[in-house]
């Protein structure tokens, strides 16, 4: 399967591709009505230098991707955030995640970061076992917090 797929910088005509994953993502964190995000937001937002992402193709069809923004840490420097990493459920345990996660790191080692950083949920044992084989910290003392602004 890995030679089968086609992982590349994603465009502006893959943003409905990607805008699908997100909400294939949020009904798998049994979450879909949190979603609040159109079509023409990751459009504009894309166009306006706010994220990037990377995807994975198979057969022609978006299959996988992540999405990730320059941040900066005060105490390391330049990092690259990954907000959403996803792979279609038909797709997993073929070894696509591991496709875009490496050039998502390469991405992050390109653009000269010291740092990558991300979320996962507690219970996605499966995300957390992924994430282990790249010897990850988990950093499990710090809280996110959070304020919507302008929310419905």
């Amino acid at each position: 399967m890995k030679s089968l797929t086609n992982i590349r910088k994603a465009t502006l005509e893959d943003m409905q591709g990607i805008r699908d994953l997100v909400m294939d993502l949020a009904i798998y964190e049994k979450a879909p009505e949190e979603v609040n995000t159109t079509l023409q937001d990751y459009e504009k937002n894309y166009l306006e230098g706010v994220f990037d992402a990377i995807v994975a193709e198979f057969e022609g069809k978006i299959v996988g991707m992540s999405l990730y923004y320059i941040a900066w840490s005060t105490w390391k420097g330049r990092m690259l955030y990954l907000e959403d990493f996803v792979v279609k459920e038909s797709m997993r345990g073929h070894g696509v995640g591991k496709l875009l996660f490496d050039a998502f790191l390469q991405e992050a080692i390109a653009r000269d970061c010291r740092l990558v950083k991300w979320q996962v949920l507690d219970w996605n044992a499966p995300a957390q076992k992924f994430y282990m084989q790249y010897k990850t910290v988990f950093d499990k003392e710090w809280w996110n917090g959070k304020i919507y602004l302008n929310a419905e």
